[in-house]
């Protein structure tokens, strides 16, 4: 496999009303892998909505509030060969609330979250102004790169 390869991609539409098209949620994988590198091994993306992602913040990561998208790495060792192991929930009623703020549609601002999710699994981290201006930099030009 090369890296970006995005045969270990499934997108899971768990949303009741809204929706991301699944071809640019796949597309933006390909370029984050491509850009750091490495393999989407195996890579669920699952576009859900405030209940959901809220409940996966507060009962595995100790975080009782509504977020954008969490990401989970199942398989530490998979980043030692090259390729990522992991879930990325996406809160699509984050997105649509707050697409109009950047003055963007909410599938964009969806798609910045599975940016987001797939650099946490690659390794990134955003605990910091400048490791979150340096994931905003990496997403900007995945979007890019992928047409969105």
């Amino acid at each position: 496999m090369t890296p970006g390869g995005g045969e270990g991609v499934e997108v899971h539409h768990a949303h009741p009303t809204r929706d991301v098209d699944e071809a640019a949620v796949r597309a933006v994988v390909r370029v984050v892998c491509e850009g750091e590198g490495v393999v989407a091994e195996s890579v669920g993306i699952v576009l859900a909505d405030h209940a959901t992602v809220h409940d996966l913040n507060r009962e595995w990561l100790g975080h009782d509030y509504e977020t954008d998208v969490v990401s989970f790495v199942l398989d530490e060792e998979a980043r030692a060969r090259g390729a990522l192991d992991g879930e990325v929930y996406v809160d699509l009623d984050t997105a649509a609330e707050r697409a109009p703020e950047f003055g963007v549609t909410m599938a964009h601002e969806a798609l910045r979250y599975v940016a987001h999710g797939v650099l946490h699994l690659a390794g990134h981290d955003d605990a910091t102004d400048a490791q979150r201006d340096a994931m905003r930099a990496l997403e900007d030009r995945a979007l890019a790169a992928a047409g969105i």
